[in-house]
């Protein structure tokens, strides 16, 4: 008797271990065949795709697909909302309202919701939930609750090779200059000029770039240092193994 539940177990968990393989496999394949690209738009219309850019699956909420440009190489992320205008099925007018330069990178779960222009420059990196609009909801009549009265609009611009931390909010209006560092779960609204890092909320400017003495206030923290010329790829994973082996050694013999 033994010996036949034995069996019998390791048939039933040989059946667990084919059937998760299976589905890992057909998962993999409805997220690539789910993607959305320039080749392979699915149900979209966007006024661009880019070359190479990408739109993971699952997508968020998108409509206002023609009024949405998308530049070349991008990575959109799972789960990311990018709607332009109020609701489906307007029209929006002959200009795009929602633009995305070269390279932007958008995290899972961020929205990006522009019912005026709001535009993304080039070289731009998001984290995770990151929530970008130009619209919000307005609280004049104190009779009225807020969610029903007409949101007042404002555009919106993200300067080129700026990086928006997890969790920032960017707010109706913002205009954010080139490389500007948002902290994470900073709420961002007005002006930021280049080359400044800003956090809190509402977001003030903490660190900003002077081209006559650096950093003001200076980094806390080294620059990093480049890889040397030559390197190859091989050598770099032998001194990643190194490292890590040095690191585990008992004090003392190293």
């Amino acid at each position: 008797m033994p010996i036949n539940q034995n069996v019998f177990s390791s048939l039933a968990a040989w059946r667990r271990r084919a059937v998760s393989r299976a589905v890992h496999r057909g998962a993999r394949w409805v997220r690539e065949a789910a993607a959305v690209t320039a080749g392979r738009p699915g149900p979209y219309r966007f006024r661009r795709i880019g070359t190479g850019t990408r739109l993971a699956f699952p997508q968020g909420t998108v409509f206002g697909d023609p009024w949405i440009e998308l530049g070349d190489h991008c990575i959109i992320a799972q789960d990311v909302t990018l709607t332009a205008g109020m609701m489906p099925d307007l029209d929006l007018g002959p200009e795009p309202i929602l633009t995305l330069g070269n390279g932007v990178v958008l995290g899972r779960g961020s929205h990006v919701i522009a019912d005026v222009r709001l535009t993304i420059g080039d070289d731009c990196f998001f984290g995770p939930g990151v929530y970008v609009t130009t619209t919000n909801h307005s609280y004049d009549d104190p009779e009225v609750p807020v969610g029903k009265q007409w949101p007042r609009a404002d555009p919106v611009s993200i300067g080129p090779g700026s990086w928006i931390g997890t969790g920032a909010v960017i707010l109706p209006g913002a205009r954010l200059g080139r490389n500007v560092v948002v902290a994470a779960g900073a709420v961002v609204r007005g002006e930021v000029p280049d080359h400044a890092v800003v956090a809190g909320a509402p977001a003030k400017v903490v660190r900003r770039w002077d081209p006559a003495t650096g950093w003001q206030p200076p980094l806390r923290t080294p620059a990093p240092v480049p890889i040397p010329e030559g390197v190859t790829p091989e050598q770099l994973v032998a001194l990643g193994e190194w490292v890590a082996d040095e690191a585990a050694a008992p004090a003392g013999e190293a």
